[in-house]
């Protein structure tokens, strides 16, 4: 790397801090409460993010083709909330977490691994991780509201929405009912 990516005279703003005046008006000791529980949200949202991509790269079977592209929705609906989170900590004048080990670090998930697994594994697992972002998610509405910090609530709010509508979706891949015939499934002995 070149001594200009590396000089700390180039550093306008340490990673894991919040400026004392920030566009939104909001106090800085809000804003690093607000700043801190959006890193986690945006660790999580990125955790959630590579495990749906490789589940939309790895999944097989008779339902491949509607799992394949809900799986690309899904990633790209927590794409978009990750992005956004992103910009609102820059609003309140905090840094995002952007590298990916301190991303998996700060995530409230762990990422399931490399190993390749059944759909049903791979569907309860991101339904699992969805519900653990949907809980801190409402967590995080509430701290916002708390501290008098309305548009954080209102931005996560709408995440929320298009989180449980996702998750729902999860759950009904994973009901028992299916048109597959029992003879066309085939299960480890």
């Amino acid at each position: 790397m070149s001594e200009a990516h590396t000089s700390e005279t180039n550093v306008r703003q340490e990673a894991g801090t919040v400026e004392d005046e920030n566009p939104v008006r909001l106090d800085s000791d809000k804003a690093e409460q607000i700043v801190d529980a959006l890193n986690t949200d945006l660790a999580t949202q990125y955790v959630v993010y590579h495990q749906l991509k490789k589940h939309h790269w790895d999944v097989e079977g008779a339902e491949f083709r509607d799992l394949h592209l809900f799986l690309e929705e899904a990633y790209d609906h927590i794409e978009e909330a990750a992005d956004a989170v992103a910009e609102h900590i820059t609003a309140l004048g905090g840094v995002p977490i952007s590298g990916p080990a301190n991303q998996e670090e700060a995530s409230i998930v762990d990422f399931e691994g490399e190993d390749i697994y059944d759909v049903r594994t791979m569907l309860s697992n991101d339904l699992e991780a969805y519900g653990d972002l949907i809980e801190t998610t409402r967590e995080h509405i509430e701290l916002a509201r708390n501290l008098g910090d309305h548009g954080t609530a209102e931005l996560l709010n709408q995440q929320l929405v298009q989180l449980e509508e996702d998750a729902h979706h999860f759950g009904h891949y994973l009901e028992d009912d299916t048109l597959v015939l029992e003879e066309a499934t085939h299960t480890a002995n």
